[in-house]
């Protein structure tokens, strides 16, 4: 008798009665199981925030004699199901297999040398509405504090793209700066780049229009990036690097608008004292002496 293969991610907190389902379905048509449990490249995403580890222990508590095995996400189905058969073959050389999947299975993107077979759904259950029913839930547990460690230790550190924007004007002999409601000194406009930015290009037109308003600029043009030393990161192990941008003011009326309090042109020339004097925020001071060196008396 063949062995069976169930092919899934399992990415919910618990085994649902449809993983249950599909579980025993395929155990009464064979003596041995074994689950593959896809993993994903990214850790700790919204779509896959548990890690093997965590879903083999869920697996393995309700059914410890099921054999669970991880097969990595490849960009390449044909490359994918390579590695699958070789997983299957190289661990378990004298059997053959039936693949088992369901909805939104691997089996479109299956090539390989196995029979599969399609298991119609068991219930309507989704599991990304499952991890959503999930995702604002607090308990006061130790292990529930102890998982979040074990997430966050767990992750990539990342590194938070962020833009900041040189308006300029009178033939770059101004430059407009902001204040922010929790900072008393000048700074450049900008902020996060956000996943629906096209590019950083429109990442930073996007931040000049929230923080400034509506006005009208020739394009942005890409001056230079740097590591930030925010004080929300300074003692954290993610960091920020910020893309810098200029451009030309042509119209319009700057406006403070969102975390922006305040909003004046300065000279160009005026910097350098107002560096002097700390009225400029220090983790901007290194992209202000670059501006100045390309800038000032040009």
């Amino acid at each position: 008798m063949k062995t069976a293969v169930i092919i899934a991610r399992f990415q919910t907190p618990y085994l649902h009665e449809g993983h249950q389902s599909l579980i025993n379905q395929v155990k009464g048509a064979h003596s041995k199981l074994i689950i593959l449990l896809g993993v994903s490249p990214i850790t700790g995403s919204r779509k896959n925030p548990y890690d093997y580890y965590t879903r083999e222990k869920m697996i393995k508590t309700a059914h410890p004699e099921i054999i669970v095995l991880p097969i990595s996400d490849h960009p390449n189905d044909k490359v994918w199901s390579e590695n699958l058969d070789t997983l299957l073959k190289g661990v378990f050389t004298n059997e053959q297999f039936d693949l088992y999947g369901s909805r939104d299975s691997f089996i479109p993107f299956y090539n390989g040398k196995f029979e599969t077979i399609e298991l119609p759904e068991h219930g309507d259950y989704n599991a990304t509405e499952l991890r959503k029913q999930y995702a604002d839930k607090v308990f006061d547990s130790n292990d529930f504090r102890a998982g979040i460690l074990y997430a966050y230790y767990n992750q990539y550190t990342k590194v938070y793209p962020t833009v900041d924007i040189a308006l300029f004007r009178n033939e770059k002999k101004e430059i407009l700066l902001g204040k922010k409601v929790i900072n008393n000194k000048w700074r450049l406009v900008g902020g996060f780049a956000d996943p629906e930015d096209a590019d950083y290009e429109s990442a930073a037109k996007r931040e000049l229009t929230e923080e400034c308003g509506n006005l009208e600029t020739t394009k942005m043009v890409y001056e230079t990036s740097r590591k930030i030393n925010d004080w929300r990161y300074r003692n954290e192990a993610d960091k920020i690097i910020t893309l810098l941008f200029s451009c030309d003011y042509i119209t319009g009326e700057p406006s403070a608008q969102d975390d922006i309090a305040e909003l004046s042109w300065f000279k160009l020339a005026d910097l350098p004292k107002m560096i002097d004097d700390e009225l400029i925020s220090n983790e901007h001071i290194e992209l202000f002496n670059l501006l100045l060196e390309k800038y000032l008396n040009k």
